[in-house]
């Protein structure tokens, strides 16, 4: 029996032309198209992967979602991933081409890699296509190098205190600060705008992007759940 394919694919941090030339060729070529959503407490769907997917003109037949809930309950969201791979199971034997897809990096702090679990206990032939980070593409936006020589850079999700994140400054020259929603006020006790250069940013790559580096319009913000923080020592900023 023909065994099917499938394919990993990165779709960047919002601005859809900031998926790499092979992950938009896979799309176009394979039979389904897995994507991850949220699923809000009135029931309410959202999925950032479909808004992107919506620019590349694919056949809507063969795209498929799956929500997850927006708390850090994980029952739902073992129970979506079992129905899921289950899905992806049926259409691999069924010898289909499959791609499951991420916004960002598929490696880099994504759903798809609770599904790559799944995929490797059951030895299924799989391919990943890497992307561009939110924290790269905020680099670029601010036209900020991340780190040069020896500079050594951290990425954190959802720092626990105050503590945590003063040692993480004092220690490396770059720090970046992903899932921000709920710890804002440990960031501003912990960060001297004299000391700090502070880079903000919400909803890259779509209409609704904001970025700025003063912390007055910070705090004003709603921060949204696609956020994010770039810290850099200036002392050492050229």
């Amino acid at each position: 029996m023909t065994k099917g394919k499938i394919y990993g694919v990165s779709l960047g941090p919002g601005d859809p032309d900031l998926i790499t030339l092979k992950g938009l060729k896979t799309l176009h070529k394979v039979d389904k198209i897995y994507y991850p959503g949220s699923l809000f407490k009135n029931d309410r769907k959202a999925s950032y992967s479909r808004a992107i997917l919506n620019h590349y003109e694919l056949d809507l037949e063969k795209l498929e979602g799956f929500y997850l809930k927006m708390d850090l309950e994980r029952e739902q969201a073992k129970t979506i991933y079992e129905t899921t791979f289950q899905q992806i199971l049926a259409d691999y034997n069924k010898g289909l081409s499959i791609a499951i897809v991420s916004e960002g990096d598929i490696s880099t702090y994504s759903s798809f890699s609770y599904l790559l679990e799944k995929i490797k206990v059951h030895q299924l032939t799989i391919n990943l296509i890497p992307g561009i980070t939110s924290y790269l593409h905020l680099a670029a936006e601010s036209a900020m190098p991340l780190c040069l020589q020896n500079e050594k850079v951290v990425v954190i999700p959802r720092m626990q205190s105050k503590e945590e994140l003063q040692e993480a400054i004092n220690h490396f020259d770059t720090v970046v600060l992903m899932k921000i929603k709920s710890v804002m006020d440990i960031i501003e006790s912990a960060t001297n705008e004299d000391k700090h250069q502070i880079t903000y940013a919400e909803r890259l790559g779509t209409q609704e992007q904001f970025v700025t580096n003063h912390w007055d319009t910070i705090k004003q913000r709603e921060t949204p759940y696609f956020s994010l923080i770039i810290i850099k020592n200036k002392s050492i900023i050229k």
